[in-house]
Parts: structure tokens; C-alpha cells; sequence
């Protein structure tokens, strides 16, 4: 069993490394669900890891209907990411009815090889899991990311187990949102799932020693929790045993 994490930050992806990651969830901006990662960052986060890094292609927060400048964004982000030798990326774009945008997102992942393409959760937005994950093999993926359509994966363990069955062995699923360390074997034996997916978050307090107290402000941020990764790892690997 294999587990990704998600990285908002540089010293998130040396801990996500350390902590025994398989691979890297390259992501800004976690209160948005995530957004591409700077060209900066992306090139840090390469130059640090030995491990798959994914960064995801997403240029903004909010919905999965992307417009033409939006979608040539994405298609010079994937440009970059190939550049600094990134393993995939992960990304997805969807129609104003729910569908998967097959012509587009088969233009990304063409455009992405020889990198591999994580379809993320994008997928939970759907209004047909079982025609879209059709769809996504369709287009060449390799994994579809989804929390079953539900916010959390503990709420859609049955939708997740008639995803696997139905994925075979054509594409992975990989279950996240809210999986901790005290609920992945829980959740790996429901689906019969091999790879999970986690942001092993906490937030980070702030080291300055003077802040305005007038700006009103809270200036934590989002991080790995290297600790609770390691958990989640060790889980896995007995699995694996």
C-alpha cells in the first residue's frame, strides 16, 4: 500500500519525505482546496525530494469549469512542471453539466507525458461516478483522488468499495479527505483500496516575536504533522507485512 501527502510548503515536503512518503501532493493556498504551486516552489520542492512529486494544475479555488484563458494557464503550468522533472501532475476540469471534459483533460494528459496525470477531486463534483471514472480511463490517467462524494472518505466507504471493484486493475482509486492515522485500516479494509492519500495537517503558529495587534490578525498556517504522517505510514507498511 502506497501513501501520498499533501505538501503546502517546502519543510512539509522534507517531512513528508522523512515521515515515509511514497509521493508528493504539490499544493498553494489550503483554504481554497488548493491551487498550482509557484514555479519557485515546484523547483524547491524537486530539488529537495527523491520521492514522486505531483504537483496539482488547478488556477484558482472554487468550481471545476475552467474558462480558455484558465485552461491555457494550466497548459503552460504542465510545461514547467515537465521542465524540473516532475513524476505527474494531478489536475481536473469538468463541464457546466457535471461531466468529465474529456477533450480537454485528454489535451492535459497528452500534453503531460511522459508524466503520469492523477485525476484529483475534482471527480467528487461529478453527477455520475460510474461514467465518470469511465471517462478518466478513457482519457489515460493513472488515479482518480476522490472522497466518494462525500467531505469526508468515512462517510462514502460503500461508493469507494464499488469504485475499486469497478476501477479492477485499469486505474487506481485513492481515497482522501480526513484520513487520519486512527481511521486508514478502517478504511483500507472497507474499500480494498492500495494507495490513500492524507494532508496529515496541523497548523503552524506564527515565530514572530512582535505582531500588530491592531491588524487583527491570525497568522498560522497550514503544515505537516510529521508525527501523525509516520503514524499513517507505519499503518501501511504493517499492511503491507
Amino acid at each position: 500500500m502506497k501513501l501520498e501527502l499533501i505538501a503546502f510548503n517546502i519543510q512539509s515536503c522534507i517531512d513528508a519525505q522523512a515521515a515515509g512518503a511514497n509521493r508528493i501532493e504539490l499544493c498553494d493556498n489550503p483554504d481554497e482546496g488548493g491551487t498550482t504551486p509557484s514555479y519557485g516552489f515546484i523547483k524547491a520542492a524537486r530539488d529537495v525530494l527523491t520521492i514522486d512529486l505531483y504537483p496539482i494544475i488547478r488556477p484558482r479555488g472554487g468550481d471545476f469549469l475552467y474558462s480558455d484563458a484558465e485552461f491555457e494557464i494550466m497548459k503552460s503550468d504542465i510545461k514547467v512542471c515537465k521542465v524540473f522533472g516532475c513524476n505527474g501532475i494531478s489536475t481536473g476540469i469538468l463541464k457546466a453539466d457535471g461531466t468529465i471534459d474529456k477533450v480537454r483533460c485528454k489535451e492535459l494528459a497528452d500534453l503531460a507525458k511522459p508524466m503520469k496525470v492523477t485525476f484529483h477531486r475534482a471527480f467528487d463534483r461529478v453527477n455520475d461516478f460510474n461514467k465518470a471514472l469511465e471517462d478518466i480511463i478513457e482519457i489515460g490517467c493513472e488515479r482518480v483522488l476522490t472522497s466518494g462524494g462525500k467531505p469526508n472518505v468515512a462517510d462514502a466507504l460503500e461508493t469507494l468499495s464499488g469504485l475499486v471493484k469497478q476501477a479492477g486493475d485499469r486505474i487506481i482509486i485513492m481515497p482522501g479527505s480526513g484520513v487520519r492515522s486512527e481511521n486508514i485500516q478502517m478504511i483500507a479494509a472497507k474499500t480494498g483500496a492500495k494507495e490513500f492519500h492524507s494532508s496529515a495537517r496541523k497548523m503552524m503558529e506564527s515565530k514572530m516575536n512582535f505582531t500588530n495587534a491592531n491588524m487583527k490578525e491570525n497568522l498560522q498556517f497550514a503544515a505537516l504533522d510529521i508525527e501523525e504522517a509516520k503514524r499513517i505510514n507505519l499503518i501501511l507498511k504493517q499492511g503491507n507485512d
